[in-house]
């Protein structure tokens, strides 16, 4: 876990450090802005529409007459919240089934690690447009697809963990004592995949907001009038040279956030886990 000398290495470190202040900023724009921006994400003013930025509305208006720095701060919301969502459970299904296929072994561990295998033997993000293909457009269904493809690289880096640990002598010790088996988990395996696990995590949400930003761009993910960075600039492609606001102000809030969480995510590698080497997939 995170000591007093590694938060002062997070600090001292600029490029990290720039990447928790964004990563900080998006999380108080998603609690707080909300409360605070004066429009309606939704609400349409045809007599408004496509107004350039100005005091009333700092990032403009959309082909309807939206305010766009509203649905901006709407859709950071909506982007964080499947980002944290996707990555929790991909975190939490990856850590069983590593856990289990490193501490059994034989049989369970060849059958897991062979599923393994075969899901990452197709694009991630392939598999995902497929999956969301199947089950329809939509938010939620974005969501099961990404949780899908994208938990088994935390299974193959929990299992590698485990199966270090557990040929340890104090493991061994542990279970000739007669240590129940969660406990023998909780004390003796966990300990050494959860460092590696939040690294892999806080690189995975910045890929997971510009996987579903894209699967809602090509009308899988998110379904007008939500107010999602990808539905943002599938609405505003049309109007890319005459107001280019539209999509500049969601493109660059999610070139901000990926940048934001993979300088976090390598500050945090080189702190918790020098020699992590995992790499992490794109979706």
């Amino acid at each position: 876990m995170v000591g007093n000398s590694a938060v002062a290495e997070l600090r001292s470190n600029r490029l990290t450090l720039v990447g928790a202040i964004i990563v900080g900023i998006l999380g108080f724009v998603a609690i707080v802005g909300p409360t605070v921006v004066p429009y309606d994400p939704t609400a349409q003013d045809l007599s408004n529409r496509l107004q350039p930025p100005s005091l009333a509305h700092p990032l403009g208006t959309d082909q309807l007459g939206r305010d766009v720095t509203t649905r901006l701060v709407y859709g950071t919301r909506v982007s964080l919240g499947i980002a944290i969502a996707v990555t929790t459970i991909r975190v939490v299904i990856g850590t069983i089934v590593g856990l289990v296929a490193g501490y059994a072994g034989g049989w369970v561990d060849e059958l897991f690690m062979r599923l393994v295998d075969i899901q990452l033997a197709f694009p991630g993000l392939v598999l995902a447009l497929v999956v969301a293909g199947i089950l329809g457009p939509s938010l939620r269904n974005v969501m099961i697809a990404l949780a899908i493809v994208g938990w088994t690289t935390y299974a193959r880096v929990v299992r590698g963990s485990v199966l270090s640990r557990k040929k340890r002598r104090y493991v061994d010790a542990a279970r000739l004592f007669g240590t129940p088996r969660r406990r023998l988990f909780k004390r003796h395996l966990l300990p050494g995949v959860i460092n590696p696990v939040i690294v892999i995590a806080t690189l995975n949400l910045g890929t997971v907001v510009l996987a579903t930003a894209g699967l809602s761009f090509i009308g899988l993910g998110a379904q007008p009038p939500t107010p999602e960075w990808g539905t943002m600039l599938a609405g505003g492609r049309e109007y890319v040279r005459s107001a280019w606001w539209i999509v500049n102000a969601p493109g660059v809030a999610i070139m901000l956030t990926v940048l934001g969480f993979n300088l976090l995510g390598d500050g945090l590698r080189d702190i918790l886990d020098p020699k992590q080497q995992a790499r992490v997939e794109e979706v």
